[in-house]
């Protein structure tokens, strides 16, 4: 059974896909920890599932290295097999991502490298495009750079405003969410700091 730990900075709509999807007993992973930066409404989801919780307030700590130091130290209590970013908003520095890589990973509602940054969904509505997607990657030391392990497109609508596109972006990206930790757990996506061959990936 992969241990996952979920860290979350707003509603965590990823997070309580997986949750639900691990109350199926044939699901191979469970969430053994939520995570978050700041009072985040998702946290309430630890107590609907009754699965414990931290905070490790970023403004609580005078740079982000000391806080990222404890909120390591916070992770690690968990001995989790994964560690999962779930709309996590505050960039982690290099300590923290290599001392988990490439057991940490993120979502990005983007089919990358196309629109990558925190303003991606905004971006391909400027930009005019006629699709965008949802892409699951292996976190590096970029700006959403790391190893693809999986992502499929999303038609931009005519009319789309970044609303409307986002809200079906993260349809898409629940279910590959779900699906992709199903796949690292049954040893069927092995997780490695080079990117995946072509065939593992979803168009």
């Amino acid at each position: 059974m992969l241990k996952l730990v979920v860290l979350i900075s707003g509603g965590g709509s990823n997070l309580h896909a997986l949750l639900r999807a691990a109350e199926g007993a044939d699901y191979p992973a469970r969430v053994v920890a939520i995570g978050s930066d700041r009072d985040a409404d998702g946290l309430a989801y630890a107590e609907q599932f009754d699965i414990p919780s931290f905070t490790v307030p970023f403004t609580s700590y005078p740079d982000r290295e000391s806080w990222a130091e404890e909120l390591l130290d916070q992770v690690r209590v968990w001995k989790p097999d994964l560690v999962l970013l779930s709309g996590f908003m505050r960039l982690l520095p290099p300590a923290f991502v290599d001392a988990l890589s490439p057991n940490l990973v993120n979502t990005h509602p983007a089919y990358l490298p196309e629109f990558p940054g925190a303003h991606a969904v905004r971006d391909a509505i400027a930009a005019g495009a006629d699709r965008s997607g949802a892409s699951i990657i292996v976190v590096d030391n970029g700006v959403d750079s790391g190893p693809i392990l999986a992502q499929e497109r999303v038609a931009v609508l005519p009319g789309d405003t970044e609303a409307t596109l986002h809200e079906r972006i993260k349809v898409v990206e629940r279910a590959l969410l779900v699906n992709t930790v199903r796949r690292i757990a049954e040893g069927d996506l092995t997780l490695s700091p080079t990117p995946p061959t072509p065939e593992r990936l979803r168009s």
